[in-house]
């Protein structure tokens, strides 16, 4: 069984530790603990993860946030997936610093790489992995937030949080996404 994993973030040294990378930092943190390597690849870095019986085709989109569809349409095309196999790993907002929340299918909520991905796959039916940056920012500044560095306090448990993250994405395709969801919702 196959699943492709894609990391939503911006390509650059620049915005490398800013919030907006953290579905980058997950698919790293994977790829390390596994000692897989990314290579560049059409639309993205990519690297290839055999768990438990299981392929995992992890993406790191090269595209930029806001054209990530057109990743993430190429790679399920190219690995013959369908969109039930596709684990989408995005910050957000709306939740604390931190805190998790899966779902298998929603409305973008706002984020710009979301809204190209239902965009070209023309629905919003995949799977998503939100991991919290919470909401500490004056109205109309979202945008100088999420592409700002964590700060000193997220520091401290960014990477226990990150590995937790990384877990999740694995147990998508290990335990399916119902049990991954009531296991790792919340956390």
């Amino acid at each position: 069984m196959k699943f492709l994993l894609v990391g939503l973030g911006n390509i650059g040294a620049e915005y490398e530790n800013t919030r907006h990378n953290i579905g980058f930092k997950v698919l790293d943190a994977l790829a390390e603990s596994s000692n897989i390597f990314f290579s560049p690849d059409r639309y993205a870095s990519v690297a290839t993860l055999k768990s438990r019986g299981r392929t995992f085709i992890l993406v790191k989109p090269s595209t930029y946030m806001n054209l990530s569809g057109k990743a993430v349409n190429y790679w399920l095309q190219k690995e013959k997936l369908t969109a039930d196999k596709l684990l989408v790993i995005t910050d957000d907002l709306a939740l604390p610093f931190g805190k998790l929340r899966m779902r298998g299918k929603g409305s973008d909520g706002g984020h710009n790489g979301l809204k190209n991905i239902n965009q070209l796959l023309g629905h919003q039916n995949y799977a998503r992995l939100r991991f919290g940056v919470g909401d500490n920012f004056h109205k109309g500044q979202q945008i100088d937030y999420v592409l700002s560095s964590w700060n000193s306090e997220e520091e401290k448990t960014l990477s226990e949080r990150i590995k937790l993250a990384a877990e999740a994405s694995i147990a998508f395709g290990t335990m399916g996404l119902g049990q991954t969801m009531s296991k790792f919702n919340g956390l």
